[in-house]
């Protein structure tokens, strides 16, 4: 059996790398097993008490909650959440986080540029709902010119996306859930991977297309435009007025060609789902060096889902730029607390039962594999959802942890590429901005073919290295964003992923 992997000198556990049969001694401690373990998980290197920490990575990952015996399994059974340190050590990693950025020679890849500058790695037509009342005819008119074969003549033209969600009516009219509806419609009608936007509403929607004009600019507003099923009389002859308008756009949003643009032009958003033991030694590390290599190119990493780097937070706060930075990242971890106890609920509910079977106990420890695949480099801007991210680096964006609303933020902030890092398997995908899957493990990758990307299983069961793994992401970012379709695009995922945090009552 392969020997488990020790982490750091003073981690009291050790994670398996390989599946274990009843009776086996992992650790040569004279202590068999008694049950069954799959790879991921966890067992102690040395008597535990009751009540202290458990370390791994390093770091705690919580207390356990009865004597653990060198050589037993430790999991939920066990080890308990407790609340992390929050005595921050702002900056004080940042002088080598400015270290860590490499330096190498310009890279370019082959992208959209736009009118405004910045550059596209897709080119959709996106049509958008306003409100909930007009989710079936943008889907019904995208299903219908899809099918019509029409498109064949513009090569050009990645299809037509139908962003639609179950908002927009119902709701106040100011306030956080109106201002991040608002940023994330926008966000998406403006997007890089965007040649055209129609929005479509009922008419009469708290969500109005003109206020929405009004408070982002007309000088934005180049290729935007909106209708309502209201005006132009009922369902039918509203998606009829949408395929006759789209067809007129086709020649215009067609004209464009992809040539070379530097990296530096790239946002590209940092994900995880079902994650596993392995998360946070193979996949999300290898990430981590990948958002690295961007960022000495000059170009942008969004790390998100708050509630899975709670924790590890510290790790971000000891490398942020500035106080300010360090300041708003702290205010959006003090939000979660209260709103997740407002709710009867706790941060550590957030580990999933798959999370669990694949070896995870706490959100703990989640999180520090997390962040990891925020790489080295110093944490230049913190954002709240939604917003658009000006700031190249590694940055921050509040998101929950549920992937499609993440994404769904981190698109509208200008990422053009999603990279997903899942240990227990996923399904996901993204329009317009298209996904590309890590495995962590070499059983994922052969169980899952046609969803993943690239392996990273072969760092525990090849020895590749994580450098050179992540220079393998970082090539692959490259070739995605100049038009290699991921995974995800070949199977036509990305059109129902589209789900906006909703805030706020519901009236």
């Amino acid at each position: 059996m392969s020997e488990p992997l020790v982490l750091h000198p003073s981690d009291k556990v050790a994670v398996l790398t390989a599946r274990a049969q009843t009776g086996a001694d992992p650790l040569a401690l004279g202590v068999p097993l008694q049950k069954p373990l799959s790879a991921g998980h966890k067992i102690a290197r040395q008597d535990i008490a009751a009540g202290t920490p458990i370390l791994k990575f390093g770091q705690f990952i919580g207390k356990a909650t009865s004597d653990i015996a060198a050589g037993e399994h430790v999991h939920t059974f066990n080890c308990a959440f407790d609340n992390p340190e929050q005595a921050y050590a702002i900056g004080t990693d940042l002088e080598a986080a400015q270290t860590a950025i490499p330096r190498s020679v310009p890279l370019t890849f082959q992208g959209y540029l736009r009118p405004d500058g910045r550059v596209g790695t897709r080119n959709y037509i996106a049509l958008l709902a306003t409100v909930n009342c007009s989710a079936t005819v943008i889907r019904r008119a995208a299903t219908e010119i899809e099918a019509s074969g029409v498109l064949d003549a513009y090569p050009d033209i990645d299809g037509i996306v139908a962003l639609a969600h179950g908002t927009g009516c119902g709701m106040a009219g100011s306030g956080p859930g109106f201002e991040i509806l608002d940023r994330v419609l926008w966000g998406h009608a403006t997007h890089p991977n965007v040649g055209a936007a129609v929005f479509v509403g009922l008419g009469c929607e708290v969500m109005q297309i003109a206020r929405m004009q009004s408070h982002f600019g007309a000088e934005s507003t180049a290729h935007f435009h909106g209708l309502t099923i209201q005006d132009s009389g009922g369902t039918r002859a509203t998606i009829d007025a949408i395929k006759d308008h789209v067809v007129g756009l086709l020649p215009t949003v067609n004209a464009i060609s992809r040539s070379p643009q530097p990296m530096s032009a790239l946002k590209v958003a940092l994900q995880c789902g079902g994650s596993d033991g392995f998360s946070g030694i193979t996949a999300n590390p290898a990430l981590g060096v990948a958002s690295d290599l961007l960022i000495g190119q000059g170009g942008t990493a969004i790390l998100s889902e708050t509630p899975e780097i709670y924790g590890a937070e510290q790790l971000l706060l000891r490398r942020a730029a500035s106080d300010a930075v360090a300041q708003k990242l702290i205010r959006q971890i003090k939000w979660w607390e209260s709103y997740t106890a407002q709710n009867g609920g706790s941060l550590d509910n957030n580990p999933s039962p798959g999370n669990k079977q694949g070896g995870i106990t706490t959100i703990l420890e989640k999180s520090l594999g997390a962040a990891a695949k925020g790489g080295s480099t110093p944490l230049t801007a913190v954002y709240d959802y939604a917003e658009q991210v000006d700031a190249p680096g590694l940055v921050f964006m509040d998101t929950p942890g549920y992937d499609p609303v993440s994404v769904t933020g981190q698109i509208a902030g200008g990422a053009q590429i999603v990279v997903f890092t899942t240990g227990r398997g996923s399904a996901f995908g993204s329009k317009p901005a298209p996904t590309i899957k890590l495995a962590t493990s070499d059983r994922l990758f052969q169980q899952m073919p046609d969803d993943m990307d690239l392996n990273t299983g072969d760092i525990l069961s090849q020895g590749v290295t994580i450098a050179d793994k992540g220079r393998e992401v970082f090539d692959l970012i490259r070739a995605t964003a100049s038009g290699q379709p991921s995974k995800s695009e070949t199977l036509g995922l990305g059109d129902h992923e589209f789900v906006p945090w909703q805030i706020g009552a519901v009236m």
